[in-house]
């Protein structure tokens, strides 16, 4: 596992406020599911269930979405009427905070995942789920990847904690209790988090971006939600393909930051 020594996570910012990665920094585990994103493939279709799909979620969003989360929309540059273009999404994105949006074939071991959440670089599959899938696919395509998680990486806290993440779940691969109880972490935050913003509940969350039903759900108070507690989330279990019944708001991103260091210092 390759990490950046001697560096502030993500690598260096410069004076203009521009973020470089080091240059010896490369991929071992995640190179072979790297892939090039053919963005001349989408068919006019695709781009038209990407707008629907977006239109849809905006309304209740710009309502109900944390203020980071808008912000990031617009500037990564993302589009309501086509599809992500991987390659601009990363050019606007990496000045502001160092991270990527990397073109990925798929599901990736574990290894590989905090591979590239270390090295700043988001898996993103390239997929979009067809007519028939709109409300949920249980397989992430660049809808849930690119709309529901990208533009929390525009924010450098949220940044940092993400790419800390990965570097402390890269040390615990062969560990697999521990890396459980900090799966439910990224569950309950990166996934499902909800954040409190001016007394209010806001979601920033991918599973709850990139869902209408779940989210409208969980505004309506169609679930338990508790103050975030490192304790409690890390031993809340969950499952995968059910609607959540338990969350866990917090008061800020530093919050999950600090939570993460505490829990990689209880995990050592």
């Amino acid at each position: 596992m390759l990490l950046l020594a001697n560096m502030r996570p993500g690598g260096v910012m410069g004076s203009a406020g521009s973020y470089t990665l080091h240059p010896d920094m490369h991929l071992r585990e995640a190179a072979p599911y790297l892939i090039e994103q053919d963005y001349s493939a989408y068919t006019a279709d695709q781009h038209a269930v990407w707008a629907e799909l977006v239109q849809r979620r905006m309304p209740q969003l710009r309502q109900h979405a944390c203020r980071e989360y808008l912000e990031g929309f617009e500037q990564i540059g993302l589009r309501e009427d086509r599809l992500p273009d991987l390659k601009t999404v990363s050019s606007r994105l990496q000045p502001r905070t160092g991270w990527q949006s990397t073109p990925v074939s798929g599901f990736l071991p574990p290894g590989a995942f905090f591979e590239m959440l270390s090295a700043r670089m988001f898996p993103t599959t390239t997929w979009l789920r067809g007519r028939d899938s709109l409300e949920y696919t249980p397989e992430p395509d660049i809808f849930h990847d690119v709309f529901g998680h990208v533009p929390m990486h525009a924010h450098p806290i949220f940044g940092d904690f993400l790419q800390h993440y990965g570097q402390i779940c890269a040390g615990l691969i062969t560990n697999p209790i521990a890396l459980e109880r900090m799966g439910r972490v990224f569950w309950f935050t990166v996934e499902f988090g909800i954040i409190r913003q001016n007394g209010e509940l806001k979601v920033y969350g991918s599973g709850l971006i990139s869902s209408h039903g779940e989210c409208t759900r969980v505004l309506a108070g169609g679930c338990v939600v508790r103050e975030f507690d490192l304790d409690a989330v890390m031993n809340q279990e969950f499952d995968t393909g059910a609607m959540q019944p338990v969350l866990y708001a917090v008061e800020s991103f530093d919050q999950i930051y600090e939570a993460t260091k505490m829990a990689e210092a209880r995990l050592k």
